[in-house]
């Protein structure tokens, strides 16, 4: 595959998932949540779910929705072996990308269709299987993108950088589907709103025009392997499956706040534009100090840091909508948590992206085999299994659930701190080559400023 040299190229590829991920999240975040109107708030009921009343059967969905994420998690290691092992005319990466985005674009749009106004088994088995596609295929289109990241660039530096500006797009991704999109639900329904947003996934063209690849149809310099031996020599990186567990339980702590966040802001009394603009407009300065405390002290140390203030804003929330006052207080008090949270929200997503990328190009230069995607398929199957447990099986508890008199969903943001503070105790166990990754021991003042000073000759 032919390396990105420059700059703008780089950042160019590096947005180019945003409108997919933006479909992600707008299935997680908002169209699952509105097939169950229990757990809003009345006031919300015409404009957050698609009639104002369950679409589905509760349990039922509960175990579809926990399928589909293991599915999701399960298929990405056969996904990951077909793009890896991929021949055709045009290369291995872009044909791979299209065969995902088809599908999953009609599974998108065909869950607007409401087949049955009651909350029905027809309905239930409906949504199911179209989260099923969804997800697959889903699948097949980032894990093939994510794979790129090892080949497309050819040293950690600008591997780094694709990472922490894929990072940055996420986060603006993140303004659009927790702030603009939560602004249009304002007096505008979640179908109309999510088919408005659905052309943003076009930015998946982009690589498209920007991977060059030889032809894949004969011998190439490109050595792959089998779907067993690849998965073989994945789970074998020990580094890499400690990487997994700790990365397993982050994961589902940050995936039940954002599958359950419209829940939770509807009865916390907090507002959600508020919280969320103040959580990610500091972003691109908060990866700033994120990758300077890299260079001073190693990714572990770094983190332990994200998982802290994350873990610390989540717990605050819930004081915040529990016993702040409303009004000015806790508008004040709302500020201020989202300005906190900021300093984690960046970060949690770029580790998602660095660590399978760097572990995989470093496997690759000691064996010269090529199967990038591998690592991204079996970190997508530890994910999937966590996010199906905090998005679909607690989340659905809590949302039929009362405690201590109140809505089960005002306890998503303690249950999901529960869960980084366990990624946080297993961080301290990460082996030593993970956790010094990154580390140069360059002065933090020196690393905060660098990207701002003129490159001496």
């Amino acid at each position: 595959m032919t390396k990105l040299t420059k700059k703008w190229q780089m950042l160019l590829y590096a947005a180019s998932g945003m409108g997919v991920n933006m479909l992600n999240l707008m299935i997680g975040s908002y169209l699952c949540s509105a097939l169950i109107a229990s757990g809003f708030a009345e006031e919300v009921l015409p404009f957050q779910t698609y009639l104002g009343r369950d679409l589905v059967i509760a349990g039922v969905w509960a175990v579809f929705g926990t399928v589909a994420k293991i599915l999701d998690g399960i298929i990405d290691i056969p996904m990951a072996s077909f793009t890896d092992r991929l021949k055709t005319r045009f290369g291995r990466r872009r044909p791979a990308i299209v065969i995902g985005f088809i599908p999953m674009i009609a599974a998108y749009l065909l869950f607007h269709l409401i087949p049955n106004d009651g909350a029905t088994l027809l309905n239930t088995v409906y949504y199911g299987i179209l989260l099923c596609v969804f997800f697959s295929f889903y699948t097949l289109t980032m894990v093939t993108y994510y794979a790129t990241f090892t080949e497309i660039v050819d040293n950690v530096k600008d591997r780094n950088f694709i990472s922490n500006v894929k990072s940055f797009f996420d986060i603006v991704y993140f303004i659009l589907g927790y702030v603009v999109v939560r602004a249009m639900l304002n007096n505008m329904n979640i179908i109309k709103v999510s088919l408005i947003v659905a052309p943003i996934s076009l930015t998946m063209m982009i690589p498209l025009f920007l991977i060059k690849e030889k032809p894949s149809t004969g011998e190439t310099d490109v050595k792959t392997v089998n779907l067993f031996k690849s998965l073989a020599i994945t789970f074998k990186n020990r580094d890499f499956i400690l990487w997994m567990i700790v990365y397993s339980f982050m994961t589902f702590g940050v995936q039940l706040f954002l599958g359950g966040i419209n829940e939770y802001f509807s009865v916390s009394g907090m507002s959600m534009m508020i919280v969320m603009a103040c959580s990610f407009a500091p972003v691109p300065l908060t990866l700033v100090l994120y990758n300077a405390i890299i260079k001073k002290h190693g990714f572990g140390f770094a983190f332990k840091y994200i998982l802290i203030t994350f873990s610390f804003s989540m717990i605050s929330m819930f004081v915040i909508g529990r016993f702040v006052p409303a009004g000015m207080p806790k508008t004040i008090a709302s500020v201020a948590g989202g300005l906190f949270a900021s300093l984690s929200i960046g970060a949690l997503f770029a580790v998602s992206y660095s660590i399978p990328s760097q572990l995989a190009a470093e496997e690759e230069e000691r064996t010269g085999i090529s199967h990038s995607a591998m690592y991204f398929a079996v970190q997508g199957l530890f994910s999937g299994v966590a996010s199906g447990i905090g998005g679909y099986v607690v989340l659905t508890a809590l949302k039929k659930t009362e405690i201590f008199g109140l809505k089960g969903t005002f306890f998503i943001t303690l249950v999901s701190a529960a869960g980084t503070l366990i990624s946080l105790v297993l961080s301290f166990f990460l082996p030593a080559g993970v956790a010094g990754m990154g580390k140069t021991g360059a002065p933090i003042s020196e690393t905060l400023f660098s990207a701002f000073r003129k490159k001496k000759d």
